[in-house]
């Protein structure tokens, strides 16, 4: 490395160290209301977020899909607005708005200028209590829904296959159902289940509200306060306790089958821990472990010993969300090398698997990972929609701000025995789903 080079790593890694928090200030309304503000004065712009802490787990047994199907419900008509008008209303003061539903919650988003964020709460609010459905509005947006399956699920093998792999991995838990739902139970949603959904879970005492940019604090308490203070909370709000899933004791494997399989590939499983409130080590191990055994394929055990050295394989990844409210997983993929089958790519993936439990982690490999994770949430704060998202998407499953602030800090503790524990920990085969995924049934060998 030559001095200069040295000179400009230096100065990025002092930059990443020093960078100052951001500005966050949280209070919670009378009715229940969470509200977190996230200061950033860089431009005159503000992110709008309500987040539902209800999402596709949180559903009745038999109406898959609900959650995701009144986020599409929610955009139709209110008592002061028609159908529609919402978006347009956003769109005609220079502003974006969208929503998205996950396992674990469901958030509604509005960017726009700042002077125009009391408009965003006030038509929010409106909708979190005032919203209203015909059957009309249920039997169109079905229909939506069920061509949105079409086109995400039904039409993409890998999806398909991906639905079968999470429904053997949770037997008992409801992140083995698919967000947007079965497509036999889809088609049954009416509009009792959207109203019983939406009177039960869209209250202020189940929500976030997250407003982030050139705001100030106090300003967002008031508009908060006159907007969605005088919603009433949900008394029957329940626990939000999900069924667990029974101890897995023995490794589950399946074989699927779809003509459209352009390449024969295999994908493991495992049952891993998530971040959890005040203890997030292991999750942030595991990051570091997804790195090292599958992240780029020029430095990562899989990559340089499947692709490069032995050309066993054309792709090899590893995957870990460490963002979920229950038991998550860690996933590892391989696509093999044209003449090399299943068999033979499996057991070259789990040879590299015992490998890296053996030896030791590359020091250099680490502190590399360690700089690229750094500079990773130094520039996350650039985006003020993605750290109120970040905030969001936390505080609807079971973290808290402290939380939030401290990952960065957790992720740098990081060390290669902390990393050691954890792949120990998850790489049992007794706690995995095993996949292949292919053409025609010779693929399978």
């Amino acid at each position: 490395m030559t001095g200069r080079m040295v000179i400009a790593a230096l100065a990025i890694f002092s930059w990443a160290t020093s960078a100052p928090a951001e500005e966050v200030t949280t209070f919670t309304l009378d009715n229940g209301l969470e509200v977190v503000v996230i200061e950033d004065h860089r431009a005159p712009v503000a992110v709008h977020m309500l987040w539902y802490k209800t999402g596709s787990a949180d559903e009745p047994i038999g109406s898959s899909g609900v959650a995701h199907f009144l986020e599409h419900l929610l955009f139709k008509a209110t008592e002061t607005m028609e159908r529609g008008e919402f978006s347009d209303i956003v769109a005609a003061n220079g502003g974006s708005d969208n929503a998205f539903t996950s396992y674990d919650y469901t958030a509604y988003f509005q960017r726009v200028a700042a002077d125009r964020l009391e408009l965003m709460m006030k038509m929010e609010a409106d909708r979190m209590e005032n919203l209203r459905l015909t059957e009309t509005d249920i039997q169109t947006e079905r229909q939506v829904v069920i061509e949105e399956r079409n086109q995400r699920t039904e039409s993409r093998p890998g999806a398909l296959a991906q639905e079968q792999i999470m429904a053997a991995q949770y037997q008992n838990h409801r992140y083995g159902v698919p967000i947007i739902g079965w497509r036999h139970e889809i088609e049954d949603l009416n509009l009792e289940d959207a109203i019983a959904f939406y009177e039960l879970y869209y209250s202020p005492n189940n929500a976030v509200l997250v407003v982030a940019g050139d705001v100030e604090p106090a300003d967002v308490e008031v508009l908060a306060k006159k907007h969605y203070g005088a919603i009433p909370p949900e008394p029957g709000l329940p626990a939000r306790i999900r069924p667990e899933e029974p101890p897995q004791r023995a490794e589950r494997r399946l074989t699927f089958v779809d003509e459209r399989v352009s390449q024969p590939y295999l994908t493991r499983s495992y049952l891993a821990p998530e971040r959890n409130q005040g203890a997030q080590e292991q999750a942030a191990a595991l990051v570091y472990l997804a790195e090292l055994i599958g992240g780029s394929p020029f430095t990562s055990l899989l990559g340089t010993r499947l692709q490069f050295d032995r050309q066993i394989a054309v792709y090899s990844g590893a995957g870990y969300n460490p963002n979920a409210l229950d038991d998550t997983t860690f996933s590892i993929s391989i696509v093999p090398a044209e003449g090399v089958t299943l068999s033979e790519a499996e057991e070259a993936m789990d040879t590299v698997i015992k490998e890296f439990i053996e030896e030791d982690i590359s020091p250099e490999h680490m502190e590399s990972i360690r700089a690229q994770i750094r500079a990773g949430e130094i520039y996350a704060k650039d985006n003020v929609q993605g750290l109120a998202r970040r905030y969001g998407a936390a505080l609807t499953q079971g973290l808290t701000v402290d939380d939030v602030k401290e990952w960065p800090n957790v992720l740098q503790s990081v060390t290669p025995e902390d990393i050691k524990s954890v792949a120990k920990l998850i790489f049992n085969r007794d706690q995995a789903v095993t996949a292949w995924i292919v053409a025609t049934r010779e693929d399978a060998r």
